[in-house]
């Protein structure tokens, strides 16, 4: 692995892969646009711990731009691509739908270009438990029909499985899509709940559950991900000789294409998991207690077999170590900041 192109360098994922990939002495690429969407100075400091690194070239573009995108993968002698780089978010993307849709269906397809015009060798890329929209079967299985997405956020996610299939297709590229379960840990986003439940109970202020907190997640632990992450890059998917035509499955293919679940492969009750928050920062939690809102997914579980087939490998931090890991950042990173 000579060098590796990682987009959404300065992201609670991509950071997090940057220090793993440059610990081991490999030269990472990181691109970033370091947009607005939730507090830039988060971003500044995932970035500090690594842009100083010999190991480590940092570029503030947005992927929409192709030309610039181009650039890059002329100017560097890059093998494999992580693409981490998204407009996140289920609820903003049904205010902002746009912006969803140029950064992650433009912003990939660019992506594919560049990966199928300078002969990538393994593209790795971030999906999304989202895809499986309201389906009340339980696990989760890569075999499931997705055609039925919930969100914008998630019909992206879906887009960029079916635009990978086809240039993996078409022009032989690997591409393997990986469908997160509810990533948490240190580091992560100002929006995602675990964050902005423990902002609220510390300022004592009343969160926010809705479906009267009786969502039930498959949460999985940013070094799990990680871990995942760099196990499944060193791997290209390769051509599946024993696909049948007559009999396809959904999350197999002829071509060099492949789908992951990285889950837990548990489901825990959102009051659990707020319990442990509780506890663990000490502070009782004020509640609001409101309906389902337009976009959410009821339960989600991942069906990990085909993970644990092919890599040897299952996320398994408990949330019992998860969330005190993440409470620990929280306090130090917040009383920094003020």
């Amino acid at each position: 692995m000579k060098e590796i192109l990682i987009t959404g360098s300065a992201g609670f994922i991509g950071s997090e892969l940057c220090l793993k990939l440059i610990n081991e002495g490999i030269h990472v690429i990181g691109i970033d646009n370091h947009n607005d969407y939730y507090d830039p100075s988060l971003k500044e400091a995932r970035l500090d711990r690594h842009i100083d690194n010999k190991y480590y070239t940092h570029y503030r573009i947005n992927i929409e731009n192709s030309c610039e995108l181009n650039q890059i993968f002329k100017d560097h002698n890059i093998n494999y691509v992580a693409h981490l780089a998204a407009q996140a978010g289920v609820r903003h993307s049904l205010e902002n739908p746009r912006k969803y849709i140029n950064t992650n269906v433009i912003g990939f397809l660019n992506i594919l270009d560049a990966c199928k015009n300078n002969n990538i060798k393994h593209l790795t890329y971030a999906s999304s438990s989202s895809i499986y929209g309201l389906s009340q079967k339980i696990p989760f299985s890569t075999s499931d029909i997705t055609d039925h997405p919930a969100s914008i956020y998630a019909a992206t996610k879906k887009s960029n499985e079916l635009l990978a299939h086809t240039y993996s297709h078409l022009y032989n590229l690997p591409t393997t899509g990986l469908r997160f379960f509810t990533v948490y840990g240190p580091w992560n986003r100002p929006d995602m709940a675990l964050q902005s439940f423990a902002k609220s109970i510390i300022e004592n202020k009343a969160i926010q559950l809705y479906n009267y907190g009786k969502h039930r997640r498959d949460f999985t632990y940013i070094d799990d991900i990680v871990e995942v992450i760099f196990r499944v890059m060193k791997k290209p998917a390769t051509v599946n000789t024993d696909w049948n035509p007559d009999n396809p499955n959904p999350s197999s293919s002829s071509a060099p294409y492949r789908i992951y679940n990285i889950g837990n492969n548990k489901m825990i009750e959102l009051e659990k998991y707020i319990y442990l928050l509780e506890k663990t920062i000490g502070i009782k939690a004020k509640k609001e207690m409101l309906p389902l809102q337009p976009g959410d997914v009821l339960n989600t579980l991942a069906d990990v077999d085909s993970l644990i087939e092919d890599f040897g490998y299952q996320p398994k931090t408990p949330i019992e170590d998860g969330i005190p890991k993440f409470v620990e950042w929280y306090l130090s990173y917040y009383k920094s900041e003020r």
